[in-house]
């Protein structure tokens, strides 16, 4: 069976990695990240498309969460290539090694470390991809920089993150635009940004990278799809800090929740995304 093992980032490091991290840590974080491996699957597909990723090839997936998009990589780079997943969580790491050893993935190591300073040595990869990681660090910038490190010369850097300002519901209802209003707050009180996606590509370039391509994407969720709840089910799983910042109480934390599920469980509300944007570059060789 596959283990998670430390990478040359010290635990310290780690410790404060997932200390930033604006989602928590939680079974209910854990789950939703788990669901959305599936659901950002063909975006995922059609950025290592972009990207070039060759069988042979070597490849890192950064903050893979308890499962990224491990068996993506590994399909690409079979049957000698390698794939590295890093998570500073523990608990992801070793779920991410459960589901490496459950799918047979050959080639996959997992590993526990920070992402802004993983300890690998440069040039280690040809490409290093990161999906929705750039949305939860206060410095991004500092991360482009890591990631465009561990690439080889003439490596590919790609990530998919997404832009939180645009997601709506139709008709409106007062129920999901106070939690719209409440999300970005708390989701930003650590120095993120809820809109990061739109910055990706420029921070590509002030990081050196070259051939610099970008796509953005957008979807409609229908009843059913655990996407269509996903600004509700993000600000359910921040309620401690809402709380603690006096956002908002218990009991209307409550009653949104509850008149928003309802209203988009309407199946005649149409519900939209946030923009995914999908970010690409080539490190000069």
């Amino acid at each position: 069976m596959a283990e998670s093992i430390r990478s040359a980032a010290d635990s310290g490091a780690a410790q404060d990695a997932n200390a930033v991290y604006a989602l928590g840590s939680s079974q209910d974080e854990s789950a939703r990240l788990l669901r959305q491996a599936d659901e950002l699957a063909a975006d995922s597909a059609a950025l290592l498309d972009r990207a070039g990723l060759r069988p042979g090839q070597s490849a890192i997936d950064l903050g893979c969460g308890p499962r990224g998009i491990l068996e993506l990589l590994a399909e690409r780079v079979a049957p000698d290539g390698r794939v590295v997943g890093l998570d500073a969580d523990p608990a992801h790491a070793a779920m991410a090694a459960e589901f490496t050893a459950a799918r047979e993935l050959a080639g996959v190591k997992i590993m526990t470390g920070d992402a802004m300073r993983t300890g690998l040595p440069s040039g280690s990869f040809d490409l290093v991809h990161a999906r929705t990681l750039l949305i939860n660090v206060p410095e991004p910038a500092e991360l482009v920089a890591e990631m465009v490190r561990l690439a080889r010369p003439g490596g590919r850097v790609a990530a998919l993150e997404p832009d939180c300002e645009y997601w709506m519901c139709y008709p409106p209802h007062p129920a999901y635009a106070r939690l719209s209003e409440i999300f970005p707050v708390v989701f930003c009180r650590n120095g993120a940004d809820h809109a990061i996606g739109r910055r990706v590509p420029e921070l590509f370039r002030e990081a050196g990278l070259e051939d610099v391509g970008v796509e953005a994407r957008v979807q409609m969720y229908p009843p059913g799809n655990s996407r269509r709840t996903i600004r509700l089910d993000l600000v359910r799983s921040m309620r401690a800090q809402v709380l603690e910042m006096e956002l908002a109480g218990e009991a209307e934390l409550d009653e949104l929740d509850a008149a928003a599920r309802a209203h988009l469980a309407d199946p005649h509300t149409v519900v939209v995304s946030a923009l995914s944007f999908m970010a690409w570059g080539r490190k000069p060789a």
